[in-house]
């Protein structure tokens, strides 16, 4: 398996360390007293942003992450040693959801960005702490409290400037392969992607980052072929470039096909800037192209680029009207976050 964008796990935070019952008894100490130590704290539960890491392909085969225990206290006023604390390492673009797979509970977005998922409970105060005026030689001591456990959703959303959409066959991974040094699997059938890709595109001295997905097919959002899941890997993009298959039978119900799964879909996918363009140009003649391109503009309201991967035909001009819509989208404001409290 190389790529897996959701996985489930279970965080627990280590207990708190017993406090200690303990009294002096050394020759020639006439008043020795309590001198039972507090017990050490519970370790942590932590999810921090690394870099090098683009899959949750390493909790397919580990789930459960649990904190080492605080050390109990001791005689003579020792402390116990805090918990080892626990670090689940994600890629950049994860979210940690709660169990009901709805709840945000972190989104991290940047290298280094740490949260804690689960706090670890307080070591417990030994006798000596309760010593007072009137109770001098106290006989109990507090267990330490228990630690915070957790059933949470890891869900990775590539982090892209702009994303690919289309059916089957539409040339995407092609025309990723063209702007980019990404090497996606090129076949002549359909679901030759079978997961998303990736690739750095430069234009005019600029650069952002391309997501290819697999090809959505009518029904996708009831989990027909390879189902809508991919599509959550475009959600942060800042714009679309949705591209129509030429050699398709009708561009205009190609084009309304994917939109109508995109709308099914929701999560505001519907709504992003889309830059429309006829793919696989250089395979038509001058009248089936201006046809496909009369079914699409009639479709689209707006006229589509013409654009060929093989012959980089209008590849350039997708790119740039790319840069022009993610530079009009980049004011808009940053998503709302849920504040977690462990």
């Amino acid at each position: 398996m190389k790529f897996l964008d959701e996985a489930k796990v279970y965080v627990r935070s280590g207990d708190g360390g017993a406090g200690c019952v303990s009294f002096r008894r050394e020759k020639f100490i006439e008043f020795g007293g309590p001198d039972g130590g507090d017990g050490g704290r519970g370790g942590d539960v932590w999810v921090e942003c690394v870099e090098g890491l683009n899959t949750l392909i390493d909790y397919r085969y580990q789930q459960h992450f649990k904190a080492r225990k605080g050390e109990h206290g001791s005689g003579r006023n020792r402390a116990g040693g805090k918990g080892d604390d626990v670090v689940l390492k994600v890629p950049a673009g994860t979210e940690i959801l709660a169990e009901d797979r709805e709840t945000l509970i972190a989104d991290m977005t940047t290298v280094g960005q740490r949260v804690r998922l689960a706090k670890g409970g307080n070591g417990g105060f030994g006798n000596a702490y309760f010593t007072t005026s009137t109770n001098r030689a106290p006989k109990h001591a507090n267990p330490g409290l228990e630690g915070q456990e957790h059933w949470l959703w890891l869900r990775l959303k590539l982090i892209a400037d702009a994303g690919l959409v289309g059916l089957p066959n539409a040339g995407k991974s092609t025309f990723l392969a063209t702007v980019t040094a990404a090497k996606p699997k090129i076949a002549d059938y359909p679901f030759t992607t079978l997961h998303p890709g990736l690739g750095v595109v430069r234009v005019d001295t600029r650069e952002f980052v391309l997501a290819d997905i697999p090809g959505l097919i009518e029904g996708a959002h009831e989990g027909v072929g390879l189902g809508d899941k991919f599509l959550a890997h475009v959600e942060r993009c800042r714009v679309l470039l949705h591209l129509v298959e030429g050699t398709s039978e009708d561009a205009g119900a190609a084009y309304r096909l994917v939109r109508t799964e995109l709308e099914a879909y929701g999560h505001g996918l519907e709504d992003k800037p889309e830059v429309v363009a006829l793919s696989k140009a250089d395979a038509l003649d001058p009248e089936t192209l201006a046809l496909q391109l009369e079914r699409l503009e009639a479709e689209t309201g707006r006229k589509p680029l013409v654009l060929s991967s093989a012959t980089r035909q209008g590849v350039t001009d997708a790119l740039r009207a790319l840069m022009a819509r993610m530079d009009a989208a980049a004011a808009e404001a940053p998503m709302e976050r849920v504040a977690w409290q462990p």
